[in-house]
């Protein structure tokens, strides 16, 4: 028989034979954990003709935000009468069968899609997956768009449909963008659904061109710095082996667009080997914090963190402030941002009838008392109907509840959700739920970080690989040294001599003294994990026995019961 040379179509399934659905999903909101699917739309595409479309509105089980009902059109009204998405999956399910699916931003949809799935009893999708806005970026220069938006690929493709924020129209636009993007991929060689899906995975030419950028690099645990020509840090990064993860980087295992790109502009990679992977974790920290990689995205700006400070003054009041002082008052954080230290003041309030006026009170000056303290919410001591005597109990229990008991807050929120819930109105119960959990996480936090933070030295070790011990000298929750015990020495001298070296660490006010609340969280959970040893502690190492980390189960079960059936109104079990 005459040998015959296989073709390249024989390689994989060829485009035009390829069956896509495209399709879109509209939804209350961003997080397949906590939101609903309001409108689903697909388009079924084969060799560039349209064979069949897919659409439907779906009631989300519970009211549409207003702002999703400003960006989609879609109400309350509309999806009244609309099917559930268990009612719709089967269709669709059999409408995507044998497909492969595409779709704009696809990890987004195909979340929403495996949950309903999943809360449905049935298998995640198996179909092979194409993201459009993944391909457009390795398709498409800046030159020829600012962006990957879907509306800003239409334009460019000049697609005959205009995305609107509704399924099947955004459904129909993203097939003219997969075929603009398709056209574009053939001149490179990718010819089959194999190669497209193989396009998008594979290592840029930069990350090719600069795999020697990894020459040198140990295979131990420390700190990498991505610098630029002018020795700028892009990105700093850490890990327990420094070489693995580096050459991570220049493989088609890195697929984050702007990691890409930061990959294309860095010259060198500089490394810092650490004695233990906790230091290393500690120190990539602190160098985000103190250079503010540009490509970084978490922990680069520690020093914005606001906190709830309960005032040193005659009549205190709780007050956001972005510094902790040496003053004598009661402190709560640290918060990622005032809006959220804002919504923790707003759930005390709720509790303790503190004042919310901002003026400085005095005991001989009268003022005309507002109109919270007409509806119970004050004790008016500016109009003098509460002594000094009688609000400083006001401000003890403020005080208590912030550093060590929550159930005060926790009990008077919880009957205001629940009157809320009974009186139907969820998203007010939402609201106040979401007060809450600022509250309570933080003040669990917050405590948390106390105990640790108090102690002015520990001392404390872990199996390391190989038999020795990894010791780490903690004072004030801040990393002070690091070492590795060799197997089957005498811990003494190693513990003594670490002790000795350590950094002198002088701590601050409030409940960080010494060092960010990330770094002593990083301490915490390396305290927590399997295999550690405390050495040495000099102090006491607790916490509240009645805190608010008792109570951050019963905020977790508050999402879980608004989030899955509001309209029997279950904010707290």
């Amino acid at each position: 028989m005459d040998a015959v040379q296989g073709t390249l179509d024989e390689l994989g399934t060829p485009l035009q034979e390829v069956t896509f659905v495209v399709f879109d999903l509209e939804t209350t909101g961003g997080s397949a954990a906590e939101h609903a699917i309001t409108e689903i739309g697909a388009v079924k595409v084969r060799g560039g003709e349209v064979i069949g479309e897919f659409a439907t509105l779906v009631d989300p089980g519970g009211p549409i935000p207003p702002f999703i009902s400003v960006l989609t059109g879609i109400t309350d009204a509309m999806v009244m009468a609309a099917p559930k998405f268990p009612e719709v999956l089967p269709s669709f399910l059999e409408f995507i069968a044998g497909a492969a699916l595409v779709a704009h931003n696809a990890p987004f949809d195909m979340s929403f899609l495996k949950a309903a799935c999943q809360a449905g009893g049935y298998p995640p999708p198996a179909n092979p997956v194409v993201d459009t806005a993944d391909l457009a970026r390795r398709v498409l220069t800046r030159d020829e768009t600012p962006n990957c938006k879907l509306a800003t690929l239409a334009r460019v493709f000049r697609s005959s449909t205009e995305p609107c924020h509704r399924a099947l129209a955004d459904a129909k636009a993203t097939v003219d963008v997969l075929h603009g993007l398709i056209s574009r991929v053939g001149s490179l060689g990718v010819h089959t659904l194999e190669d497209l899906r193989g396009f998008v995975r594979a290592p840029t030419r930069e990350q090719q061109r600069k795999r020697h950028l990894t020459d040198g690099v140990p295979g131990a645990p420390g700190v990498y710095v991505f610098e630029d020509a002018r020795g700028e840090a892009l990105y700093i990064g850490k890990s327990s082996n420094l070489r693995n993860r580096v050459r991570s980087y220049f493989t088609a295992s890195e697929t984050r667009s702007r990691i890409r790109e930061m990959v294309g502009i860095a010259e060198r990679v500089r490394t810092i080997v650490c004695a233990t992977a906790l230091e290393a974790e500690i120190r990539e920290l602190r160098m985000i914090g103190a250079t503010k990689p540009r490509y970084n995205r978490r922990s680069r700006f520690p020093e914005r963190v606001v906190w709830l400070k309960l005032t040193n003054e005659p009549f205190p009041r709780l007050s956001v402030v972005r510094e902790v002082r040496d003053d004598g008052a009661a402190y709560l954080g640290p918060f990622g941002s005032s809006r959220t230290a804002d919504d923790a003041r707003t759930a005390m309030h709720e509790a303790l009838p503190l004042r919310q006026c901002t003026e400085r009170l005095s005991a001989r000056v009268r003022r005309p008392a507002c109109a919270l303290a007409e509806i119970g919410r004050c004790g008016a001591p500016c109009e003098g109907r509460e002594s000094e005597e009688a609000y400083s109990r006001h401000a003890g229990r403020a005080r208590h509840a912030m550093e060590h008991d929550a159930e005060a807050v926790f009990s008077a929120m919880e009957a205001r959700m629940r009157r809320l819930a009974d009186e139907q109105r969820y998203e007010e119960a939402a609201v106040d739920r979401d007060r809450l959990a600022a509250y309570v996480r933080t003040a669990a936090r917050m405590q948390r970080l106390r105990s640790l933070t108090g102690i002015p030295q520990m001392v404390a070790a872990s199996p390391a690989f190989g038999g020795g011990w990894d010791i780490h000298v903690i004072r004030y929750g801040r990393l002070a040294a690091a070492g590795v015990m060799p197997r089957g020495a005498h811990p003494t001298p190693y513990v003594d001599a670490l002790v000795a070296t350590a950094e002198t660490v002088t701590p601050g006010p409030g409940p960080t003294p010494a060092a960010s609340a990330e770094e002593t969280e990083c301490v915490l959970r390396w305290l927590d994990s399997p295999g550690v040893r405390l050495v040495q502690v000099d102090g006491v190492w607790s916490l509240p026995a009645y805190g608010a980390g008792r109570l951050v189960g019963r905020i977790e079960r508050a999402y879980l019961h608004l989030r899955g059936d509001r309209r029997e109104g279950r904010p707290l079990r």
